[in-house]
């Protein structure tokens, strides 16, 4: 089978992001499939004078084309490059000769080039639905816009009509779809969630790295990662405002934030405004994904928020996924599904929506039992070879395939 593999944003290891689609690509291609990667690149040094550049990365040929973008932009710019990706990607993919179309959102728009592919060719598609918007923006409002939001919605009823499947990643997100859809309930809507690369996280590191002391000065006694994005949906005010709290409580618990974004000069303002910039809380950059195990395996709890937005906790953040890889617990801020798995399953602590001193205490004496952190350590590590496994992603996507091939 050849496969046709739409994603905007495709990272490799050796770069920061994530890396599912690379994963699931690469072992597509060990299964026998044919892939072909349309993807954009900020980086001009790969083009000549062609629209679009090749190159094989692990049996995976990635088209590459040039199309600048940074989080810093705004929706309505974001929305402009999305269709620019759109137009080109249509074009491209009307010109492989592909059994199947898998297009992994966001944007939504990526949506339209596997749709113009059935219409012109009858090549069925997949959609996977990485996050959720559009509904999220509105609930934002980051969209307010009347027709435009009337044409997202009417975009997103109609890529999930056509669809051979829908793949959210989560089982909130499967709900919401059909809640708002219900005309889908007896569509193929298969929940594979977000991916635990337990190899990547589980392998040896190089000797001495100390990344987290050389980041920080210091080997702090308690280290809370968040290695993501500081965007607006991911509230890191949220985790300033914890370390203010937890600097008269227990100061030898510290904060490192990873990761770049269109909140980050903000929230270095914010932090050092509230005197605890360099103290209990530091912000790094972003490294690539090969290099973030190592930081994982430094710290002692991963973690990922979000702002108080209920359609945010359907969510499947990276961050969560790879810390139970790494065998550590998680950290959250939120309900849904991800609070219903750490409880039930041992794997983590949940703070409120809104911090208080009394939820931050708990947090401090949480922090010091150790025979607990041992015990969901085994567990975030067990639930991640069990649950979220490479393997399993790559099982339940081959039996979609059989069902195509059955049709």
């Amino acid at each position: 089978m050849r496969i046709a593999y739409l994603h905007q944003y495709f990272k490799l290891p050796t770069e920061s992001g994530g890396t599912r689609s690379y994963d699931l690509a690469k072992g597509f291609v060990r299964m026998g499939y044919q892939v072909e990667m349309l993807t954009t690149t900020s980086d001009p040094k790969k083009f000549g004078s062609e629209q679009w550049a090749v190159e094989v990365h692990d049996g995976i040929r990635v088209h590459y084309l040039y199309l600048p973008y940074e989080s810093k932009l705004s929706y309505y710019r974001r929305i402009l490059v999305f269709l620019s990706f759109m137009r080109a990607a249509s074009r491209r993919l009307l010109g492989l000769q592909v059994d199947l179309v898998l297009a992994s959102s966001t944007p939504l728009t990526i949506g339209i080039p596997a749709m113009v592919k059935k219409f012109f060719h009858r090549t069925p598609y997949i959609f996977e639905v990485r996050d959720v918007w559009p509904e999220a923006v509105f609930v934002i409002g980051a969209i307010s816009n009347p027709l435009l939001r009337w044409l997202l919605l009417h975009l997103e009823r109609s890529i999930y009509r056509y669809s051979f499947a829908i793949v959210p990643l989560s089982s909130d997100m499967r709900r919401s779809i059909i809640t708002r859809y219900p005309f889908l309930e007896n569509h193929t809507i298969e929940v594979i969630e977000n991916i635990s690369e337990v190899q990547r996280f589980q392998a040896e590191s190089a000797e001495g790295e100390n990344l987290i002391e050389n980041l920080v000065g210091s080997r702090p006694r308690y280290t809370v990662l968040y290695a993501g994005s500081f965007g607006k949906v991911n509230g890191i005010g949220y985790a300033i405002h914890l370390a203010e709290l937890l600097l008269p409580i227990d100061p030898s618990v510290v904060l490192l934030l990873v990761g770049d974004g269109a909140e980050l000069e903000n929230c270095r303002n914010e932090a050092e405004q509230k005197g605890v910039l360099g103290k209990n809380i530091f912000i790094a950059e972003p490294v690539s994904k090969d290099r973030l195990p190592s930081l994982y395996r430094e710290a002692d709890i991963g973690s990922s928020f979000v702002i108080p937005v209920k359609e945010l906790w359907y969510n499947s953040a990276n961050k969560f996924f790879d810390t139970l890889a790494a065998g550590k617990p998680i950290l959250i801020n939120y309900g849904g599904w991800q609070n219903e798995v750490i409880q039930l399953k041992n794997i983590g602590f949940v703070l409120p929506p809104v911090l208080s001193e009394e939820a931050v205490r708990k947090f401090a004496e949480y922090t010091c039992k150790e025979q607990l952190q041992k015990e969901q350590q085994r567990n975030a590590l067990a639930m991640a070879s069990e649950d979220y496994s490479l393997e399993s992603a790559l099982s339940r996507y081959r039996k979609l395939f059989g069902r195509l091939v059955d049709v």
